[in-house]
Protein backbone atom coordinates (compact mmCIF):
# COMPACT_ATOMS: atom_id res chain seq x y z
CA UNK A 1 0.00 0.00 0.00
CA UNK A 2 1.06 3.14 -0.55
CA UNK A 3 0.78 4.27 3.04
CA UNK A 4 2.84 7.79 1.83
CA UNK A 5 4.33 7.40 -0.89
CA UNK A 6 6.37 4.14 0.00
CA UNK A 7 8.65 1.49 -1.03
CA UNK A 8 7.15 -2.21 -1.51
CA UNK A 9 7.89 -5.33 0.06
CA UNK A 10 7.51 -9.00 0.78
CA UNK A 11 7.29 -10.97 3.59
CA UNK A 12 8.12 -14.24 2.52
CA UNK A 13 6.70 -17.71 3.88
CA UNK A 14 7.55 -21.45 4.37
CA UNK A 15 8.35 -22.80 0.73
CA UNK A 16 6.51 -25.67 -0.12
CA UNK A 17 7.48 -28.66 1.71
CA UNK A 18 10.06 -26.98 4.01
CA UNK A 19 9.44 -26.36 7.57
CA UNK A 20 10.28 -22.31 7.43
CA UNK A 21 10.94 -19.63 5.16
CA UNK A 22 12.21 -20.59 2.00
CA UNK A 23 11.99 -24.25 2.91
CA UNK A 24 13.94 -23.72 6.47
CA UNK A 25 16.03 -20.79 7.78
CA UNK A 26 18.78 -24.17 8.04
CA UNK A 27 19.30 -24.03 4.28
CA UNK A 28 20.44 -20.39 4.66
CA UNK A 29 23.37 -18.58 5.72
CA UNK A 30 23.58 -15.04 6.71
CA UNK A 31 27.15 -13.83 7.49
CA UNK A 32 26.74 -10.97 9.75
CA UNK A 33 26.37 -7.87 8.43
CA UNK A 34 24.93 -9.20 4.96
CA UNK A 35 25.94 -12.02 3.18
CA UNK A 36 26.35 -15.73 3.40
CA UNK A 37 29.56 -18.35 2.65
CA UNK A 38 33.15 -17.13 0.94
CA UNK A 39 36.16 -19.40 -0.70
CA UNK A 40 36.51 -22.84 0.01
CA UNK A 41 33.33 -22.62 2.33
CA UNK A 42 31.37 -21.06 -0.45
CA UNK A 43 32.37 -23.40 -2.52
CA UNK A 44 31.28 -26.38 -0.54
CA UNK A 45 27.92 -25.00 0.23
CA UNK A 46 27.17 -24.11 -3.62
CA UNK A 47 28.13 -28.24 -3.96
CA UNK A 48 26.08 -28.82 -1.38
CA UNK A 49 23.16 -26.23 -2.94
CA UNK A 50 23.38 -28.52 -6.18
CA UNK A 51 23.48 -31.94 -4.80
CA UNK A 52 20.37 -31.19 -2.83
CA UNK A 53 18.50 -29.60 -5.72
CA UNK A 54 19.51 -32.25 -8.24
CA UNK A 55 17.73 -34.75 -5.62
CA UNK A 56 14.81 -32.77 -4.85
CA UNK A 57 14.49 -32.34 -8.77
CA UNK A 58 14.63 -36.01 -9.13
CA UNK A 59 12.02 -36.98 -6.28
CA UNK A 60 9.89 -34.97 -7.78
CA UNK A 61 10.51 -36.86 -11.19
CA UNK A 62 11.59 -34.19 -13.30
CA UNK A 63 14.96 -32.89 -14.70
CA UNK A 64 16.62 -30.40 -15.52
CA UNK A 65 15.17 -30.00 -19.23
CA UNK A 66 11.86 -29.42 -17.50
CA UNK A 67 12.40 -26.12 -15.96
CA UNK A 68 13.09 -23.04 -16.80
CA UNK A 69 16.73 -22.45 -18.42
CA UNK A 70 17.63 -19.84 -16.17
CA UNK A 71 16.50 -21.90 -12.88
CA UNK A 72 18.05 -25.08 -14.08
CA UNK A 73 21.38 -22.72 -14.84
CA UNK A 74 21.13 -21.41 -10.87
CA UNK A 75 20.87 -25.25 -9.88
CA UNK A 76 23.79 -26.22 -11.85
CA UNK A 77 25.59 -23.54 -10.67
CA UNK A 78 24.43 -24.33 -6.92
CA UNK A 79 23.26 -20.95 -6.54
CA UNK A 80 19.52 -22.33 -5.16
CA UNK A 81 18.61 -24.61 -2.23
CA UNK A 82 16.57 -28.13 -2.76
CA UNK A 83 13.75 -25.73 -1.00
CA UNK A 84 13.60 -23.36 -4.29
CA UNK A 85 13.11 -26.48 -6.57
CA UNK A 86 10.02 -27.30 -4.45
CA UNK A 87 8.50 -24.32 -4.43
CA UNK A 88 8.58 -23.63 -8.04
CA UNK A 89 7.04 -27.52 -8.18
CA UNK A 90 4.35 -26.07 -5.97
CA UNK A 91 3.42 -22.98 -7.50
CA UNK A 92 3.45 -24.51 -10.89
CA UNK A 93 0.38 -26.57 -9.23
CA UNK A 94 -1.54 -23.76 -10.16
CA UNK A 95 -2.53 -22.16 -13.70
CA UNK A 96 -1.96 -18.76 -12.95
CA UNK A 97 1.27 -18.79 -11.03
CA UNK A 98 2.42 -21.30 -14.40
CA UNK A 99 1.59 -18.22 -16.51
CA UNK A 100 3.16 -15.50 -13.65
CA UNK A 101 6.25 -17.81 -13.51
CA UNK A 102 6.58 -17.28 -16.92
CA UNK A 103 8.08 -13.61 -16.46
CA UNK A 104 11.22 -13.11 -14.64
CA UNK A 105 10.65 -10.81 -12.12
CA UNK A 106 7.55 -12.25 -11.21
CA UNK A 107 9.44 -15.71 -10.43
CA UNK A 108 12.24 -14.50 -8.72
CA UNK A 109 9.77 -12.47 -6.57
CA UNK A 110 7.44 -15.79 -5.95
CA UNK A 111 9.91 -18.18 -5.43
CA UNK A 112 11.26 -16.00 -2.77
CA UNK A 113 8.38 -15.51 -1.33
CA UNK A 114 4.67 -16.90 -2.16
CA UNK A 115 3.00 -14.27 -0.48
CA UNK A 116 4.16 -12.17 -2.98
CA UNK A 117 1.05 -11.54 -4.61
CA UNK A 118 -1.27 -11.75 -1.79
CA UNK A 119 1.15 -8.49 -0.45
CA UNK A 120 0.35 -6.66 -4.06
CA UNK A 121 -3.24 -6.98 -2.91
CA UNK A 122 -2.81 -5.87 0.72
CA UNK A 123 -1.28 -2.55 -0.53
CA UNK A 124 -3.30 -1.95 -3.14
CA UNK A 125 -6.93 -2.55 -1.96
CA UNK A 126 -6.00 -1.31 1.31
CA UNK A 127 -3.94 2.03 0.45
CA UNK A 128 -7.12 3.71 -1.06
CA UNK A 129 -8.78 3.57 2.10
CA UNK A 130 -6.04 4.13 4.81
CA UNK A 131 -4.65 6.89 2.71
CA UNK A 132 -8.08 8.63 2.56
CA UNK A 133 -8.06 8.27 6.00
CA UNK A 134 -5.23 9.63 6.99
CA UNK A 135 -6.16 12.94 4.41
CA UNK A 136 -9.00 13.30 6.97
CA UNK A 137 -7.29 12.61 10.33
CA UNK A 138 -4.95 15.19 8.88
CA UNK A 139 -6.87 18.08 6.84
CA UNK A 140 -9.76 17.64 9.73
CA UNK A 141 -12.19 20.33 8.63
CA UNK A 142 -10.90 21.59 6.02
CA UNK A 143 -10.77 17.94 4.31
CA UNK A 144 -13.16 19.61 2.09
CA UNK A 145 -11.60 22.60 1.02
CA UNK A 146 -8.47 20.79 0.15
CA UNK A 147 -10.23 18.29 -1.66
CA UNK A 148 -7.97 18.65 -4.67
CA UNK A 149 -5.28 17.82 -3.03
CA UNK A 150 -6.60 14.85 -1.20
CA UNK A 151 -7.46 13.48 -4.68
CA UNK A 152 -3.93 14.36 -5.96
CA UNK A 153 -2.37 12.25 -3.11
CA UNK A 154 -5.10 9.12 -3.35
CA UNK A 155 -4.12 9.17 -7.28
CA UNK A 156 -0.44 9.19 -6.50
CA UNK A 157 -1.12 6.78 -4.26
CA UNK A 158 -2.80 4.11 -6.41
CA UNK A 159 -0.35 4.65 -9.28
CA UNK A 160 2.76 3.80 -7.25
CA UNK A 161 1.23 1.23 -4.83
CA UNK A 162 2.35 -1.46 -7.40
CA UNK A 163 5.74 -0.86 -7.53
CA UNK A 164 6.02 0.54 -3.79
CA UNK A 165 5.59 -3.37 -3.20
CA UNK A 166 7.47 -4.40 -6.75
CA UNK A 167 10.84 -2.89 -5.65
CA UNK A 168 12.08 -3.51 -2.56
CA UNK A 169 10.67 -7.06 -2.91
CA UNK A 170 13.23 -10.29 -1.49
CA UNK A 171 14.18 -12.20 -4.70
CA UNK A 172 15.63 -15.27 -5.74
CA UNK A 173 18.23 -14.31 -8.20
CA UNK A 174 18.15 -15.64 -11.50
CA UNK A 175 19.80 -13.40 -13.61
CA UNK A 176 22.89 -14.43 -15.68
CA UNK A 177 26.39 -12.97 -14.97
CA UNK A 178 27.33 -9.49 -16.98
CA UNK A 179 29.40 -9.44 -19.85
CA UNK A 180 33.28 -9.03 -18.77
CA UNK A 181 32.63 -5.15 -20.48
CA UNK A 182 30.39 -4.12 -18.41
CA UNK A 183 31.46 -1.00 -16.05
CA UNK A 184 32.41 -1.13 -12.46
CA UNK A 185 29.07 1.03 -11.28
CA UNK A 186 26.74 -1.39 -13.60
CA UNK A 187 28.48 -4.51 -12.35
CA UNK A 188 28.06 -3.26 -8.62
CA UNK A 189 24.68 -2.07 -8.97
CA UNK A 190 23.92 -5.27 -11.14
CA UNK A 191 25.15 -7.78 -8.09
CA UNK A 192 23.15 -5.52 -4.98
CA UNK A 193 20.21 -7.72 -3.61
CA UNK A 194 16.73 -6.43 -4.61
CA UNK A 195 15.77 -5.90 -0.78
CA UNK A 196 18.86 -4.57 1.39
CA UNK A 197 18.20 -6.79 4.47
CA UNK A 198 16.97 -9.46 2.77
CA UNK A 199 18.24 -13.41 3.96
CA UNK A 200 21.02 -14.47 1.66
CA UNK A 201 20.41 -18.21 -0.04
CA UNK A 202 22.95 -20.60 1.23
CA UNK A 203 26.34 -19.75 -1.27
CA UNK A 204 25.29 -16.36 -1.75
CA UNK A 205 26.95 -13.40 0.06
CA UNK A 206 25.77 -9.69 -0.06
CA UNK A 207 28.86 -7.43 1.37
CA UNK A 208 27.81 -4.15 3.45
CA UNK A 209 28.20 -2.28 0.29
CA UNK A 210 25.75 -3.89 -1.56
CA UNK A 211 23.23 -3.61 0.62
CA UNK A 212 23.86 0.53 1.13
CA UNK A 213 23.95 -0.49 -2.83
CA UNK A 214 20.13 -1.86 -2.76
CA UNK A 215 19.27 1.23 -0.89
CA UNK A 216 20.27 4.16 -3.25
CA UNK A 217 19.40 1.82 -6.19
CA UNK A 218 15.57 1.33 -5.23
CA UNK A 219 15.96 5.06 -4.03
CA UNK A 220 16.83 5.92 -8.12
CA UNK A 221 14.00 4.09 -9.06
CA UNK A 222 11.69 5.26 -6.60
CA UNK A 223 12.06 8.74 -7.01
CA UNK A 224 11.24 8.63 -11.09
CA UNK A 225 8.04 6.53 -10.09
CA UNK A 226 7.02 9.23 -7.46
CA UNK A 227 7.69 12.24 -9.79
CA UNK A 228 5.78 10.11 -12.46
CA UNK A 229 2.83 9.05 -10.08
CA UNK A 230 2.45 12.20 -9.14
CA UNK A 231 3.04 14.23 -12.38
CA UNK A 232 -0.55 11.81 -13.34
CA UNK A 233 -1.78 12.54 -9.95
CA UNK A 234 -1.57 16.37 -9.98
CA UNK A 235 -1.89 16.56 -14.12
CA UNK A 236 -5.49 14.19 -13.31
CA UNK A 237 -6.40 16.96 -10.37
CA UNK A 238 -6.06 19.92 -11.93
CA UNK A 239 -8.19 18.49 -14.80
CA UNK A 240 -10.87 17.90 -12.20
CA UNK A 241 -10.81 21.54 -10.75
CA UNK A 242 -10.62 23.57 -13.99
CA UNK A 243 -13.89 21.57 -14.85
CA UNK A 244 -15.35 22.44 -11.62
CA UNK A 245 -14.34 26.09 -12.15
CA UNK A 246 -16.33 25.91 -15.07
CA UNK A 247 -19.65 24.87 -13.91
CA UNK A 248 -18.93 26.34 -10.15
CA UNK A 249 -18.27 30.11 -10.12
CA UNK A 250 -18.16 30.02 -6.39
CA UNK A 251 -15.50 27.11 -6.26
CA UNK A 252 -13.76 29.36 -9.18
CA UNK A 253 -13.20 32.19 -6.16
CA UNK A 254 -11.62 29.43 -3.61
CA UNK A 255 -9.76 26.69 -5.82
CA UNK A 256 -5.97 27.13 -7.47
CA UNK A 257 -4.24 24.84 -9.48
CA UNK A 258 -1.55 22.07 -7.75
CA UNK A 259 1.85 22.89 -8.96
CA UNK A 260 2.69 19.75 -10.24
CA UNK A 261 6.61 20.55 -11.05
CA UNK A 262 7.18 21.12 -7.46
CA UNK A 263 4.79 18.94 -6.37
CA UNK A 264 6.33 15.94 -8.61
CA UNK A 265 9.74 16.35 -7.50
CA UNK A 266 8.83 16.29 -4.09
CA UNK A 267 7.00 13.20 -4.03
CA UNK A 268 9.79 11.88 -5.97
CA UNK A 269 12.19 12.77 -3.19
CA UNK A 270 10.09 11.72 -0.41
CA UNK A 271 9.29 8.25 -1.74
CA UNK A 272 13.55 7.93 -2.45
CA UNK A 273 14.08 8.51 1.18
CA UNK A 274 11.03 7.69 3.35
CA UNK A 275 8.88 5.41 1.44
CA UNK A 276 12.53 3.62 0.17
CA UNK A 277 13.70 2.84 3.73
CA UNK A 278 10.36 2.30 5.38
CA UNK A 279 9.41 -0.81 2.71
CA UNK A 280 12.98 -1.98 2.85
CA UNK A 281 12.82 -2.47 6.37
CA UNK A 282 8.98 -3.86 6.17
CA UNK A 283 10.00 -6.09 3.51
CA UNK A 284 13.57 -7.57 4.44
CA UNK A 285 13.54 -7.69 8.80
CA UNK A 286 10.00 -7.30 9.66
CA UNK A 287 8.36 -9.88 7.80
CA UNK A 288 11.49 -11.65 6.28
CA UNK A 289 13.58 -12.32 9.35
CA UNK A 290 10.68 -11.38 12.39
CA UNK A 291 7.77 -12.88 11.26
CA UNK A 292 8.20 -15.38 8.91
CA UNK A 293 10.51 -17.80 11.20
CA UNK A 294 8.16 -17.22 14.03
CA UNK A 295 4.78 -18.19 12.12
CA UNK A 296 6.26 -20.17 9.10
CA UNK A 297 3.81 -23.02 9.73
CA UNK A 298 0.57 -20.66 10.52
CA UNK A 299 0.28 -19.62 7.03
CA UNK A 300 -2.68 -17.29 7.25
CA UNK A 301 -1.93 -16.56 10.62
CA UNK A 302 1.52 -14.52 8.79
CA UNK A 303 -0.48 -13.12 6.10
CA UNK A 304 -3.03 -11.66 8.66
CA UNK A 305 0.09 -9.99 10.63
CA UNK A 306 1.84 -8.95 7.79
CA UNK A 307 -1.51 -6.87 6.71
CA UNK A 308 -1.72 -5.29 10.16
CA UNK A 309 1.53 -4.43 10.00
CA UNK A 310 1.76 -2.88 6.49
CA UNK A 311 -1.75 -1.24 6.79
CA UNK A 312 -0.17 0.52 9.83
CA UNK A 313 2.57 1.00 7.81
CA UNK A 314 0.32 2.98 4.98
CA UNK A 315 -1.36 5.02 7.14
CA UNK A 316 2.19 5.99 8.91
CA UNK A 317 3.58 7.35 5.78
CA UNK A 318 0.40 9.03 4.51
CA UNK A 319 0.52 11.23 7.74
CA UNK A 320 4.15 11.60 6.93
CA UNK A 321 3.38 12.76 3.80
CA UNK A 322 0.87 15.38 4.83
CA UNK A 323 3.00 16.62 6.65
CA UNK A 324 5.94 16.74 4.89
CA UNK A 325 4.06 18.27 1.90
CA UNK A 326 3.19 21.39 4.56
CA UNK A 327 6.92 21.60 5.60
CA UNK A 328 8.16 22.17 2.08
CA UNK A 329 5.21 24.58 1.18
CA UNK A 330 3.92 22.70 -1.93
CA UNK A 331 0.71 22.33 0.05
CA UNK A 332 -1.28 24.96 2.52
CA UNK A 333 -3.34 24.78 5.01
CA UNK A 334 -6.15 27.00 3.91
CA UNK A 335 -8.40 28.97 5.82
Amino acid sequence: MLGAPGGGGNCGCCGPGGGGPLGGLSGMAIAPGGGGGGGGEGESENEKNRAEAMMALAALGRSLESIPADLAMAVKEGKVPAAIVNRYAELEKSGFFRWLLQFGGFKERLLADDLFLAKVAMECGVGIFTKTAAELERRRENFMKEIDFVIADVVMAIVADFMLVWLPAPTVSLRPALSREAGMITKFFYNCPDNAFQVALRGTSYSFLQRVGAIVRNGAKLFCVGTSASLIGTGATNLLINARKAVDKDFAGEAEDVPVVSTSVAYGVYMAVSSNLRYQILAGVIEQRILEPLLHNRKLLLSSVCFAVRTGNTFLGSLMWVDYARWTGIQKIRE
